[in-house]
């Protein structure tokens, strides 16, 4: 009855409905990403080393048998690191693209918690304790000087 219970207020918080836009959103950004490298980065990439097409790139471990019908009998063993070198590249683009969203919504939300700065409006809880601060140090320096 716990679990249940525990469940309930974290739906009811919000947390569920941020982590499904999240999720949604991250869906709908992988796809942006795989396309971005598929036909933005590899072809430009693949014309500058002579047509080499990375994603078909492979060391074979065991070759495919075939029976004298010509049909496959035992399949082909490999390691494709072709493949394994596109996603590399997925992760850095995705990693760089997380990493400058985040700083920039670092360098939007310390603006926002800068009480000098005029341009921003500060959230009143930040402005509060911006205020407190300062008549602390005002009455501390009136103590000093007594």
């Amino acid at each position: 009855m716990k679990f249940f219970k525990e469940f309930k207020e974290f739906a009811v918080k919000g947390n569920m409905m941020d982590m499904a836009i999240g999720i949604i959103v991250g869906a709908a950004f992988n796809k942006v990403i795989d396309v971005l490298v598929k036909k933005v980065f590899m072809p430009p990439l693949s014309l500058m080393t002579n047509g080499l097409n990375y994603q078909d790139k492979k060391y074979v471990i065991r070759d495919a048998i075939s029976n004298s019908n010509g049909e496959i009998t035992v399949q082909e063993v490999a390691i494709e690191y072709g493949v394994l070198f596109e996603t590399f590249l997925d992760f850095i683009i995705i990693g760089l693209t997380v990493f400058l969203v985040v700083k920039g919504m670092n360098r939007l939300r310390d603006k926002a918690q800068d009480p000098k700065n005029e341009i921003v409006a500060t959230p009143k809880d930040i402005e509060l304790l911006s205020h407190l601060t300062e008549l602390m140090e005002e009455q501390n320096a009136l103590l000093r000087n007594k």
